[in-house]
């Protein structure tokens, strides 16, 4: 009976010591360590890794998700709106840039500020806004072309010139020695003095492609 009592006494300071369990009284069970809850932060990024995008390693999580949820709500491709602001912004996303053509244009999708009035605001409200809170503005210029803008020339028409949205690709948007020309002269791809819709839309395509790559998507 001796051995069988300094057995068990060695035994229980034994438990005591051991990670995850507590003493208890003979014949009781010893409960494993609860383990402790994730901290909320990693929850709320485990939860919202979701579906990788263009650009979407070079904008916050927040900017991501919302720009998501916005294409969803305009039926069009988020890859599309993301390669859009990537090319008005100079890949920056950056809400404060500014047209340096000196057309007064500001913001991810380059508000005119006549456009900015439209939207009961103005260029210098939304170029002192955070990129998050300037993408409702972004939803609602889109907002009127929800369901015409799923391919990238149309969504792309719906920034530069609405009007295009629905036309054939050679449409003719403006001509050499027009104010639109002289401001979006560098689209002239061939240098013929026509800027077309597929002209137009050629660099945001090239810009969707690369920001498909390895170290944009995200």
């Amino acid at each position: 009976m001796a051995r069988l009592s300094l057995f068990t006494s060695l035994f229980s300071s034994l438990l005591s010591w051991l990670p995850g369990k507590t003493t208890a009284a003979p014949g009781r069970s010893f409960p494993a360590r609860v383990p402790e809850p994730l901290a909320p932060e990693i929850l709320r990024s485990a939860s919202r890794a979701g579906p990788e995008i263009a650009w979407g390693a070079k904008v916050t999580d927040g900017f991501k998700w919302k720009a998501i949820e916005i294409a969803k709500r305009l039926r069009m491709e988020p890859d599309h709106l993301m390669a859009i602001m990537a090319f008005e912004t100079g890949r920056t996303f950056d809400p404060a840039t500014v047209n340096r053509a000196g057309s007064g244009a500001t913001g991810l999708i380059q508000f005119m500020p006549a456009t900015a009035r439209g939207l009961a605001t103005t260029t210098a409200a939304l170029e002192a806004m955070s990129a998050i809170d300037q993408l409702d503005y972004v939803e609602k210029y889109l907002e009127p072309y929800r369901g015409r803008i799923g391919d990238i020339q149309n969504a792309y028409m719906a920034v530069l010139y609405p009007r295009a949205i629905g036309k054939p690709s050679g449409h003719v948007l403006f001509r050499k020695g027009s104010r639109a020309y002289k401001l979006n002269r560098g689209l002239d791809r061939n240098g013929d003095g026509r800027i077309t819709k597929q002209e137009a839309a050629a660099r945001v395509t090239a810009l969707l492609e690369e920001g498909m790559r390895p170290g944009n998507i995200g």
